[in-house]
């Protein structure tokens, strides 16, 4: 998407800290981290929510979620991370192109918020 800020950071368009890429994942610090480690992992393909993605794209998620732990252990959260998906306007997601928060590297506490 021509307008999407994760499609110009994948693009190189925009420059990021990345923490780890392949040909169908990109993961960078956030600019505004909320958490001592605050990444986020992008699938290369557009779509916006779980419940716009096809079949490949999918797969694309799943690519994610087995390497997250991954790239939890390169930045070092052996005690725990927290991952979030928000979905849509009222979960807070402002760029609409899918992508996981990975937050740690400090006590998250038991809430969500």
């Amino acid at each position: 998407m021509a307008d999407c800020i994760f499609c110009k950071i994948i693009a190189g368009e925009i420059p990021s800290d990345k923490v780890y890429e392949d040909e169908d994942i990109l993961a960078f610090r956030d600019i505004q981290p909320q958490a001592k480690v605050h990444v986020l992992v992008v699938p290369k393909s557009h779509f916006a929510t779980l419940a716009e993605m096809d079949e490949e794209q999918a797969e694309l998620v799943r690519k994610c979620m087995v390497k997250i732990p991954e790239i939890a252990k390169s930045l070092g959260l052996s005690n725990g991370y927290r991952l979030i998906i928000n979905q849509g306007k009222d979960a807070g997601q402002t760029v609409h192109h899918l992508h996981i928060h990975i937050l740690g590297g400090q006590d998250m506490g038991e809430k969500m918020l």
